[in-house]
């Protein structure tokens, strides 16, 4: 083989190694599953390397509600929302329900209430175990509220949540196989060494399924419930996606910014 030849080939080489570099540097977070006959839109973020923050309320003190003005605030820093999901439920005011932290300043405290039930029925928020999901020091984790609090770790974005889907590889037990209480749901886990995973589900399913999701086909051994029903919201222009809740707008909101 010739010099030239040599040098072509190479450059050739180069030039393919680039482009797949460039193609996996620009990979979308997002993807569309299936799971026991159910259809989900699952992201998948390494919390090491991705800007996932959390947006409450803008400069003007007032909530965000709405995914659009929340990339409207990151685009004014010269950067591109490039997904948001909502991050918990929230109250009619559309503050967040329970612990909530951004850039390391605790905004709300943690809930240990206790909640009576409502002809039969406890609220999903304060279903046993519920859970905070985290960035601090040692990346993206989920733990318990209990444990969360006994361990107080130093954490940039904070948002407590509930119940608790997956805890140390198992189910939590409240939950009931087969059950007809079936909606769509929005949740996240922690898979591997802080790997961040978001799943909504297209299609109503309950909480067992939910959590089977996790724990079996996306190896979360923890993961948390974030919200459900109409309050359950995607923003992804790669995908086409830009929400709207149905109850006037969203409380907290994850956001991965670019």
């Amino acid at each position: 083989m010739t010099y030239l030849k040599q040098g072509l080939l190479s450059a050739a080489m180069m030039l393919a190694a680039a482009m797949v570099s460039g193609q996996q540097a620009h990979a979308e977070p997002c993807e569309q599953e299936t799971f026991e006959e159910a259809k989900y839109v699952v992201c998948t973020l390494d919390a090491g390397k991705a800007d996932l923050r959390l947006f409450w309320k803008g400069a003007d003190g007032e909530p965000y509600r709405a995914f659009s003005s929340v990339a409207e605030a990151v685009r004014a820093e010269g950067k591109t929302l490039t997904l948001a999901v909502n991050a918990g439920m929230y109250r009619a005011d559309f503050s967040p329900m329970g612990l909530y932290v951004e850039n390391s300043r605790e905004l709300k405290p943690a809930n240990t209430a206790k909640a009576e039930s409502s002809a039969g029925q406890v609220p999903n928020f304060y279903k046993k175990p519920n859970g905070v999901f985290f960035l601090g020091e040692t990346g993206a984790a989920i733990l318990p509220t209990d444990e969360f609090l006994k361990r107080a770790p130093k954490v940039r974005f904070a948002t407590q949540s509930g119940p608790m889907l997956v805890i140390a590889g198992k189910l939590n037990p409240i939950f009931i196989p087969g059950s007809t209480d079936r909606t769509r749901r929005s949740g996240v886990g922690i898979w591997g060494a802080g790997t961040v995973r978001l799943a909504i589900s297209e299609d109503g399913v309950n909480f067992q399924d939910f959590a089977r999701l996790f724990r079996d086909r996306l190896e979360c051994p923890d993961a948390l419930f974030l919200d459900g029903g109409r309050g359950v919201g995607l923003y992804d222009p790669a995908m086409g996606r830009n929400d709207r809740s149905w109850h006037g707008g969203y409380g907290p909101i994850f956001g991965l910014v670019e």
